[in-house]
């Protein structure tokens, strides 16, 4: 435990000025995404444009395309958030139904597939199936949030935990940190929009 420490101190203390950029950048837009603000959406925007470098660096390119996607996808949710509240204060907090998260999760697995295959015989990819699945159900949770659904903070959680571990067996110990930080966030933002949702329907509201 103290290796591991004192590994990630190292991390930390070795980390570029776009490390430090995309630590803050990244930790406010989660943060503020968890209070259910507007604001999340164009930090997030400049959070992707930064991790999106460090990814291309670190020759993770499924996570580099990503990063692309998130930007319209964080655009399309600030669009949706204001536009789909309507006279309300905001928009709401709901679930999916048990067939539309079997078909999101078959979704990302076969995409996860494809893509991990391709990026297997194709590139240089340091870890293709595990960069691939962060990538596809990061594509999944995002698009979840944007359309402001609870489950989109399980998927986070999912995926921070198997970013940690990849990240970790490729040496990028700055990332294991801000992963780690961000799984918490992940399970602190699950609580904070479940006790939004219960509120929001509440008789009276």
């Amino acid at each position: 435990m103290v290796s591991a420490f004192d590994a990630i101190r190292e991390g930390l203390a070795a980390g570029s000025g776009l490390d430090q950029l995309n630590l803050i950048l990244g930790v406010t837009g989660v943060a503020l995404m968890i209070r259910r603000s507007l604001w999340a959406f164009p930090v997030g925007m400049a959070a992707v444009t930064v991790q999106g470098v460090l990814f291309w660096q670190a020759t993770l390119y499924a996570e580099t395309s990503l990063q692309v996607f998130f930007f319209g996808c964080l655009g399309y949710g600030w669009w949706h958030w204001l536009i789909g509240r309507g006279e309300r204060t905001e928009l709401p907090v709901t679930l999916l139904s048990w067939r539309e998260r079997m078909g999101w999760i078959a979704g990302a697995s076969l995409l996860m597939l494809i893509w991990g295959t391709w990026q297997a015989n194709h590139t240089d990819a340091t870890v293709p199936y595990r960069d691939t699945f962060i990538a596809s159900f990061s594509m999944a949770s995002q698009v979840l949030q944007a359309r402001k659904k609870l489950e989109n903070w399980v998927g986070w959680v999912v995926v921070n935990s198997v970013a940690i571990v990849t990240y970790w067996s490729i040496g990028e110990i700055y990332w294991v940190f801000l992963y780690l930080v961000f799984w918490g966030m992940g399970i602190s933002g699950w609580v904070a929009w479940y006790r939004a949702m219960k509120l929001q329907e509440a008789p009276g509201r």
